[in-house]
């Protein structure tokens, strides 16, 4: 494969995993183009011992694990207490809002909850942030609990 057909084949998903961490479109392009660099230099060297996507969402995370570290010493982001009900806005609105609900997570249930949402496997999810693929389950279903409840303070589930 390619570079160009991997940038096309990933970045995309590469992108909003990169949001789930940011929730700021121009880091999260940022981000995503330190992860491409990466991937370019090392395109050579990737061995083929797990699936190229594995490798790439790898690459994505550390650049995002880094940034998170390098910008946010304990910085969270506060959501506003006067949030309008879901039922009621657009769909992207309530993305947006999913997307600040991932922002108050900590830097590993980020990228937990962002590969969840690209639809990788719980297996190919252990090996990226390399846990266990019963730990991960563990912590996939802690984080939609965590994610879930936020929504129901707030009165977005009923």
């Amino acid at each position: 494969m390619d570079f160009e057909s991997i940038y096309k084949a990933y970045a995309p998903g590469v992108f909003r995993v990169c949001m789930g961490y940011t929730n700021d479109p121009d880091q999260a392009k940022d981000l995503m183009q330190e992860t491409f660099i990466a991937v370019w230099q090392n395109l050579g060297s990737f061995r083929g011992d797990s699936n190229i996507g594995t490798w790439i969402f790898r690459i994505a995370t550390n650049n995002c694990l880094k940034e998170v570290r390098r910008s946010q010493k304990n910085k969270r982001i506060q959501l506003p207490e006067d949030l309008p009900h879901i039922a009621e806005e657009s769909q992207e609105q309530a993305l947006n809002y999913l997307h600040r609900c991932i922002a108050e997570l900590e830097a590993t249930e980020k990228i937990i909850i962002s590969l969840v949402l690209e639809d990788i496997p719980q297996a190919e999810i252990a090996s990226i942030i390399g846990l266990s693929e019963g730990n991960t389950r563990v912590k996939i279903h802690r984080i939609k609990e965590k994610l879930s409840r936020k929504f129901k303070a707030h009165g977005q589930f009923r």
